[in-house]
């Protein structure tokens, strides 16, 4: 399989250089080892699912690294972290910089092992799936933000992206990319390894009541997260359903889209949205076995909105940026109509709101932004450029602070 270039690898690059640890933390096959063996080729390379390599490094620390010697790449360290404590006393000791590379599917957990062991210490980075930037080879690598600096920048680098609902369909992992892998089988397999060699370690349960859990929280892709619905399709405790959210969080495998906070918005809804990571595997999960057939299903705007803020939230990681206090989304009641207003995503930079709405139309309408005003009651805080991503075929203004722009311009 050609190697496709990551956009986040000038990113590492100057991290690399600038600290004594890099940490590279993202879902299972997203390609963060093909990704450090192909720009960092000097490193050598201690690979935790191994267990003996495992067993080496948490018996024996000192003969370990005698045995892998610095630079030195260590993939899924989260699996033993007892060695980031013998890679704290080794860089604290020495002045040289890119010592180590750290790479792991478990963010949260190895979160965790870092502010323990390594604070202060470790540049922490997040590798997504493929991009549709990385696919079509833009080398553009600034996150989605709708400025006029950032439009017109952009536009000097727009190819159209054809093939749409196949790529939502296929999804974004590089190996896909192939075109020798076949897509139920790639997933079939993807689902039986995140079982096998991620869920195992972390709960205790059988793999069937856990792909069906996998199966409904797919179905509710793009919604408000309801444990107790989940728990009633699962057949099991509401309390369960939360552990195991947060399980697919940290692996990676989903998104947790928090609603947008302020005080004066007191109709507001709390429940955070979830998003699967990847539409390819929502896909897999819920059963639409082609491209068409999602297009003109019910599910489709859904699956649409999941996989364009999912392209967002790569275009902050890639660019080395955290999303997680930048993207918002608001869902309430205003005193004037009965109706909920919903803004699909918030984006907050500067003391700018920039409302974002998600739409699967050629035909965007400027009552699509309705709920934007409600931002304006927010002390502190002015509203931007409000935009409605769509499948428009040029950017258009349907009002002077509303834009319906193509989704290519992400």
């Amino acid at each position: 399989m050609a190697y496709i270039e990551r956009a986040i690898t000038p990113v590492l690059k100057a991290r690399a250089a600038a600290s004594k640890c890099l940490l590279i933390t993202g879902a299972r096959q997203v390609g963060k080892s093909t990704l450090v063996k192909h720009i960092f080729s000097e490193y050598h390379r201690a690979n935790f699912d191994d267990r003996l390599t495992r067993l080496q490094a948490r018996e024996e620390p000192k003969l370990f690294f005698m045995n892998n010697p610095r630079p030195l790449f260590i993939d899924e360290v989260q699996k033993e972290s007892s060695v980031l404590e013998e890679i704290k006393l080794i860089v604290d000791d020495s002045d040289e910089r890119g010592a180590f590379i750290l790479s792991g599917s478990q963010k949260l957990e190895l979160m965790k092992g870092m502010s323990e062991s390594l604070a202060g210490r470790v540049s922490v980075s997040e590798l997504c799936g493929l991009s549709m930037r990385e696919i079509h080879e833009i080398s553009f690598n600034k996150h989605f933000i709708p400025t006029d600096e950032y439009l017109t920048e952009r536009e000097r680098n727009i190819k159209p992206y054809t093939n749409l609902w196949e790529t939502i369909h296929r999804g974004s992992y590089p190996e896909l990319y192939d075109t020798q892998r076949d897509w139920q089988d790639y997933y079939a397999s993807y689902v039986s390894t995140y079982l096998e060699r991620d869920i195992n370690e972390i709960i205790s349960t059988d793999s069937l009541t856990f792909t069906k859990f996998l199966t409904a929280a797919a179905a509710r892709t793009g919604e408000m997260l309801n444990y107790a619905n989940i728990a009633n399709d699962v057949g099991v405790s509401e309390p369960t359903i939360k552990s195991w959210i947060s399980v697919l969080e940290r692996t990676g495998i989903v998104y947790i889209l928090q609603p947008y906070s302020a005080g004066v918005l007191t109709r507001a809804i709390k429940t955070p949205k979830l998003y699967f990571r990847d539409t390819g595997l929502a896909c897999y999960l819920t059963k639409w076995v082609s491209a068409d057939a999602l297009k003109n299903s019910a599910v489709a705007g859904n699956m649409f909105e999941t996989f364009m803020v999912s392209e967002i939230l790569k275009s902050y990681s890639n660019e080395g940026k955290d999303y997680r206090f930048n993207v918002f989304y608001y869902r309430g009641k205003d005193k004037k109509v009965s109706a909920e207003n919903e803004i699909d995503l918030i984006i907050e930079e500067n003391g700018v709101l920039y409302p974002v709405e998600i739409k699967m139309s050629g035909n965007p309408k400027a009552s699509m932004g309705a709920a934007n005003p409600v931002l304006d009651k927010i002390p502190d805080k002015k509203r931007g450029m409000g935009v409605i991503l769509c499948l428009v075929d040029k950017k258009t203004y349907l009002r002077d602070n509303l834009l319906a722009l193509p989704i290519e311009y992400v």
